[in-house]
């Protein structure tokens, strides 16, 4: 990737102040005097762990929520935005990371909804063309949004947001669903619209692209602004620890062992499609060994969370595939049974699938604790194990909570997610199954996983790691496979891999035109 751009500000003229921005939520305050200055053409990175104010702050930008104190200048003029429409009005476009696009309509007809009445499809479909011509985004206004990829309709987004003719673009993680290929094309397309004075808020967790991408960035940590910094000459490092406020710990895998038994096998799983929506798995093998962590990278929604269910146990086919755990067959085994094996899962989903928000936390241990014997005994609750099990995993996995028993709801994403590894790891899982271990939570969180994962190998136990995050798999995973379109590719040492090789693979090169009819 090129250098980002390193014009000065004497360049710039002032396009959008925020002036001690403070936003509070009853006692909690979410955002605290932050201040910063975004100028015209200017691509400006917004950094900060979760919880540290991000998202309200654009919220605040973009009019869905309104500030306690504080002014927003415009052009050097104070205005006040009240809501999305008047944000827009103004020249402020948001692509927002979960797309907001209705699957059975086409992409002009996605597009007229957010636009004016009065325009035709007809006319709207010569505009969207004309536009993806001009950028080179490649939108076909009649293709349907069911039959795009996650990168084709993020392009849709970005079409709807610039025919409304912004000066202001802000995008909220918009490479978390992306190959490296289509990340590349769309920072060659965020240079363009700078290039032309489109200035651009750009939300990442990938420090990599931020240097890549911004010319400048502002951080923040709970809720306040540390500093605003010119990113050339700035290290990753740097900027992370500016984010926590301490030192970063380096993580990185260690050799797996030579030979190694294998804990876990999968050997030819197949799985209809449940609906139009879904997507059916096709032979899908794969051979965990103990002391290794083997990933599985690809774009979301080609077959991981049909894969997550049936590795779990929560979908069981017949003669479907075969499922082995140490050398016994699992294949029609629930995920209780499996547990009491020696198996731990960590499902994708934290709220709601992985812990219960409304639930203690001593309560979301006996989710998965129920069924191993310590805590229920004679049909009673050990109410003291419970307790002293959360505890015990608050302790080990350093997760911040309140005081007592704390509601599953009252943690933070990334300490939830602490927590809910944590409750696996501490069992010490012959094999453990997660699934994107480190989605959404902060630079230190998922440092923290990270090194509780390889640790677990490092013990003799198998890790098989779904993960959309590249720059994950390639720090703790010894082995690689990639899932496209419900066919899993055959899994490589890492070392042999590079970027552009798993993003080919991500793309779908692996799988035949025959497989995907």
């Amino acid at each position: 990737m090129s250098q980002p751009s390193s014009l000065s500000d004497t360049h710039l003229r002032p396009l959008f102040e925020a002036v001690s921005i403070t936003k509070k939520f009853g006692d909690f305050i979410a955002n605290n005097d932050v201040s910063f200055t975004i100028h015209e053409g200017e691509i400006h990175a917004l950094l900060g762990e979760n919880g540290a104010g991000k998202s309200t702050f654009v919220k605040i930008v973009y009019g869905l929520l309104q500030p306690n104190n504080g002014k927003i200048f415009w052009n050097g003029n104070q205005v006040f935005i009240p809501g999305p429409q008047q944000a827009r009005q103004l020249g402020i476009g948001m692509v927002f990371q979960h797309f907001s696009l209705f699957d059975a309509l086409t992409v002009a007809e996605n597009i007229q909804l957010a636009m004016p009445p009065g325009e035709t499809i007809a006319s709207l479909s010569v505009r969207i063309s004309r536009l993806s011509a001009e950028y080179g985004i490649g939108v076909d206004p009649d293709a349907r949004i069911h039959n795009l990829s996650v990168g084709e309709q993020q392009r849709v987004e970005i079409i709807r947001c610039l025919l409304q003719d912004p000066k202001l673009l802000i995008m909220d993680e918009p490479t978390s669903v992306l190959t490296p290929q289509e990340t590349g094309q769309l920072f060659s397309v965020l240079r363009r619209f700078s290039e032309n004075g489109l200035a651009i808020l750009f939300i990442s967790h990938k420090l990599d692209e931020i240097r890549a991408l911004a010319s400048h960035a502002t951080i923040l940590r709970r809720g306040e602004n540390v500093g605003s910094v010119v990113i050339d000459g700035q290290t990753n490092r740097q900027l992370a620890e500016m984010m926590v406020g301490a030192k970063v710990k380096n993580i990185s895998r260690q050799n797996a062992p030579e030979k190694s038994e294998v804990l876990f096998e999968v050997k030819k799983l197949c799985r209809p499609k449940d609906s139009i929506f879904s997507v059916a798995l096709r032979d899908v093998s794969i051979s965990a060994n103990a002391g290794e962590i083997f990933g599985i990278a690809g774009i979301a929604g080609n077959g991981q969370d049909e894969l997550m269910a049936a590795l779990i146990g929560e979908w069981r086919g017949h003669d479907d595939g075969i499922l082995i755990f140490d050398g016994m067959d699992i294949s029609g085994k629930g995920p209780a049974e499996r547990r009491v094996m020696g198996m731990g899962f960590v499902p994708e989903e934290r709220n709601g699938h992985a812990a219960v928000p409304s639930m203690r936390l001593a309560e979301n241990v006996l989710l998965t604790g129920h069924s191993l014997g310590n805590l229920v005994r004679y049909g009673l609750l050990d109410l003291f194990g419970m307790r002293a099990k959360a505890n015990l995993i608050a302790r080990s996995f350093d997760v911040r909570l309140p005081e007592g028993n704390p509601l599953a709801s009252s943690l933070s994403g990334g300490n939830l997610q602490k927590f809910v590894v944590g409750r696996e790891i501490v069992n010490v899982p012959r094999v453990l199954i997660v699934s994107q271990p480190t989605w959404g939570v902060d630079v230190g969180a998922a440092a923290f996983i990270r090194e509780a994962m390889l640790n677990l190998a490092a013990k003799g136990s198998a890790v098989v790691m779904i993960s959309q995050d590249l720059e994950e798999l390639f720090t703790i995973a010894h082995r690689v496979a990639v899932l496209n379109d419900g066919i899993l590719s055959s899994a490589e040492p890492t070392i042999d891999l590079t970027a552009e090789k798993v993003g080919l693979l991500m793309g779908g090169t692996h799988v035949s035109r025959e497989e995907r009819t």
